[in-house]
């Protein structure tokens, strides 16, 4: 038998591309300009027409002729344009046709969105028409109002609908265009009606009674309260009489807009279900116009309320205090590059997997190369190859991912054997970290193809951070404090440290009248005591609640619309309201606090990453032991930003990350983040201690607040039996209780029960009311309580002294 011819492989056919029309810089310049002069010429031909399209209506039946003259100011051609657009089109609205040019033009120079310009040009084109059909209506054919075109269907309507008919369809294209164009409502108008008539209808009682409204007492403590209320915004250049004449004039506005008025209910209106209900409608909304206009005067004389004007010499940190390091470039050792790719494709040829293509991206301490495997290879056999890649490679923490998302390719991490040091210098200088309008930036440090790595941990809102000993957690959390730093005023932001380590943390006590919060009664800034950390945490808990009701009152829904309210001065701080700072709270050793304290720790935090995100307290917790008893379920649920430095089993790995990978980092700085998507591989950017020092020093020797931003007061259960103190508030056998224990020498409430008769909850509330009275002393665990007065002679002078 004769053999086949081969088929031959017919040539791929070649797929038709859309031509780019995307412009260049240039050619913008060029067409914007042709578009905005084109606009300009169109106008004056029109302006032109008016005045000599009559005269010129003989000379453009011989338009060709050179030797014909015309008195349109753009001459022949501006004659034949503007008796084409006005006389034989639309009339006189074909002026807009050349404002739409024009601003075809501004959006092409200013690059503005394609979008709103394509609406600009329909509605425009609309309203075109809708005006030379009505001036149509009153015209005739070659009339300038309405034009050709106008006249024409006019007379077409007209033939159909009628006269009656027309006019109907351009009221009916008139509230079309209204609606839809500038969002007006039927109520919107009768609320223009009825606050004419309601303006009209004072202004005719104010001119009957010619009333005067007199000044009282009020409005001088009204001003006196707004003066005290906003002196931290005021320009200090200003003499006093200049303010007080600006606050008396502000203060005034209110003071006779609040006169009362009488609201007449007609016949047909009190037939409705409700009248009551439209009266108060339109008093809350006279409040309301009140209140905006009483804050933007405020704005208006004073300007907005700045935050940072107490503290507005301050100067943040140089990048001269951070170090810089010589061997901070990427270095190529494209030997060894070499050397890793051919052994990478080696191990896999041994396996009888093929590869399409390699490449490979430098990064600071590993470097991804990115292989596209040939067709019909199975991922899965990739990836269990993990160890044998690593043994032939003879390199430390070798990772496979399996496939790259978003690419389409398999990546395998290999460490560089000369790592490079990312400096903290680099990241804060870079301009993504310079540049960016987050609200709490954070510089991480520099991912695997060597670009900085910055995240909001507003939008987190809340980290967890892990890994084994000496990894390099304690310097991201310095890595996250000095990124805040160098980007917030101390105003905008305050920290909440915790540190049981007692040595971390330390440095910053320098900054703690800038950006450091405490509890009242606390000596120093950065907690170290385990007792204090829970009524730091339960006083954080007192601060959210509070916060949520400034905003349920404010009616916004975060900090941001709070604070931009805020500062617009539409909340008056003599309603509580103030500026409220970012707070952070950094846990540095998160495993001792619930070793020592449990659930008293644990219950509070929950609580602040369940529903501190929207009030601006975010929770920054570090350990070294991340197991599921001290990373529990709820804390992983309310964390979902998530940073894994090298740990030493894949169950460790798991439970910070819920999945493997961490453990195969090569330490160092070495690190996993993750925000409840994809896992990136960063390299934390190093920031030593003499740099910490340095920063603190140049932020500590300015001008600070008098003290640290002070928390609320927390009293826990141990404190809570001296609140009974008012005399008049004690029971009834206070005093026969007061002879009992002192004669028992015993202070116990159960001796109460018994010789008085008494139920628990009443002895338990007058041993509270001994305890604050000073005849029993503190509580003590299973113990009777201390009997302060030795016999009843001393009891009868101790009570007789207190009245």
């Amino acid at each position: 038998m004769a053999k086949s011819k081969p088929k031959t492989k017919k040539a791929p056919r070649k797929k038709f591309k859309m031509p780019n029309f995307k412009l260049s810089s240039q050619q913008k310049l060029v067409l914007g300009s042709f578009l905005v002069i084109s606009g300009l010429l169109i106008c004056i031909a029109f302006i032109s027409h008016l005045f000599t399209g009559k005269i010129d209506q003989s000379a453009l039946s011989e338009f060709a002729s050179r030797h014909v003259k015309t008195k349109n100011w753009l001459s022949k051609f501006g004659a034949w344009l503007s008796d084409l657009f006005i006389q034989r089109g639309f009339g006189i609205s074909s002026f807009i046709f050349s404002g739409l040019v024009f601003l075809s033009g501004v959006f092409v120079l200013m690059n503005l969105s394609i979008s709103k310009l394509r609406k600009h040009w329909f509605w425009g084109i609309f309203i075109i028409i809708w005006i030379s059909i009505l001036f149509g209506f009153f015209g005739d054919k070659n009339d300038v109002l309405g034009g050709t075109i106008g006249f024409e269907v006019n007379s077409y309507l007209q033939d159909y609908i009628g006269k009656t008919g027309t006019v109907l369809l351009l009221i009916f294209g008139l509230i079309t265009y209204l609606a839809i164009r500038f969002k007006v409502t039927f109520e919107s108008i009768i609320n223009v009606f009825k606050s004419a008539k309601k303006d009209i209808s004072d202004e005719l009682s104010s001119n009957a009674e010619n009333q005067v409204v007199p000044l009282n007492n009020n409005l001088t403590e009204e001003a006196e309260a707004i003066k005290e209320a906003y002196k931290g915004s005021l320009d200090e250049t200003e003499s006093k009489e200049e303010v007080e004449e600006k606050v008396a004039v502000t203060t005034l506005k209110p003071e006779v807009a609040s006169t009362s008025f009488e609201v007449k209910v007609t016949e047909e209106e009190s037939e409705e279900d409700d009248p009551s209900l439209e009266i108060k409608v339109e008093e809350v909304k006279e409040e309301l116009s009140e209140t905006d206009n009483l804050a933007n005067k405020l704005v208006e004389d004073f300007g907005q309320f700045d935050p940072t004007l107490e503290l507005g010499k301050f100067q943040f940190p140089t990048l001269d205090l951070l170090k810089k390091y010589d061997a901070e470039g990427i270095k190529i050792n494209q030997a060894e590059l070499e050397e890793n790719k051919n052994r990478i494709v080696d191990t896999l040829n041994n396996y009888k997997i093929g590869i399409a293509s390699i490449k490979a991206t430098i990064g600071p301490t590993v470097t991804l190369y990115e292989i596209v495997p040939e067709a019909g290879i199975r991922i899965s056999k990739i990836k269990n190859l993990e160890d044998d890649i690593a043994l032939s490679l003879s390199a430390l923490g070798i990772r496979i991912i399996a496939p790259i998302p978003g690419k389409g390719t398999i990546g395998i991490e290999v460490p560089n054997k000369d790592s490079t040091i990312v400096s903290m210098r680099s990241v804060i200088a870079s301009k993504k970290f310079q540049t960016t309008d987050m609200q709490l930036p954070i510089a991480l440090g520099k991912t695997i193809s060597n670009e900085t790595f910055v995240v909001d941990l507003a939008k987190m809102p809340h980290m967890l951070m892990a890994g084994a000993t000496g990894q390099g957690k304690s310097v991201g959390l310095n890595a996250v404090l000095t990124s805040l730093l160098y980007k917030k005023h101390p105003a905008e932001v305050k920290f909440v440290l915790v540190d049981p380590k007692k040595v971390e943390l330390t440095l910053f006590n320098k900054i703690e009248r800038h950006y450091l919060a405490k509890l009242p009664d606390s000596e120093e800034a950065i907690i170290t005591d385990n007792n204090k950390v829970i009524n730091t945490l339960n006083s954080l808990c007192i601060e959210m609640d509070n916060r949520y009701e400034l905003l349920k009152n404010a009616m916004c829904r975060n900090i941001a619309e709070y604070n931009e309210k805020f500062k617009s001065r539409k909340l008056n701080p003599n309603d509580g309201h103030q500026f409220l700072p970012y707070i952070v709270l950094v846990v540095d050793e998160f495993a001792d606090l619930i070793m020592t304290a449990g659930k008293e720790v644990e219950t509070p935090i929950a609580r602040l990453a369940q529903l501190a995100r929207a009030i601006g307290i975010h929770l920054i917790i570090a350990t070294q032991r991340p197991s599921v008893n001290v990373i529990t379920g709820i804390i992983k649920a309310n964390f979902p930003a998530r940073i894994a430095f090298r740990v030493t089993s894949k169950i460790d790995s798991r439970t910070i990350l819920d999945g493997s990978g961490a453990d195969q980092l090569i330490g160092r700085g070495d690190m996993l983040y993750t925000q409840g998507n994809d896992l990136i591989r960063v390299q934390c950017a190093f920031v030593d201690t003499p740099e910490v020092e340095r920063i603190t020093e140049f932020i500590g020797s300015q001008k600070a607040y008098p003290d640290a931003y002070l928390l609320p007061e927390y009293v826990g259960e141990e404190d809570g039996t001296s609140l009974d103190i008012d005399i008049s508030d004690r029971d009834k056998l206070f005093k026969d209780a007061a002879v009992v224990i002192v004669t028992a020498q015993q202070g116990s409430a159960s001796l109460l029960q018994r010789k008085l008769k008494l139920g628990y909850n009443r002895a338990g509330r007058i041993i509270d009311q001994l305890e604050a009275a000073g005849i029993v002393g503190p509580f003590e665990g299973s113990k009777a309580r201390q009997v302060l007065i030795t016999d009843l002679i001393a009891l009868d002078a101790h009570l007789e002294n207190e009245i």
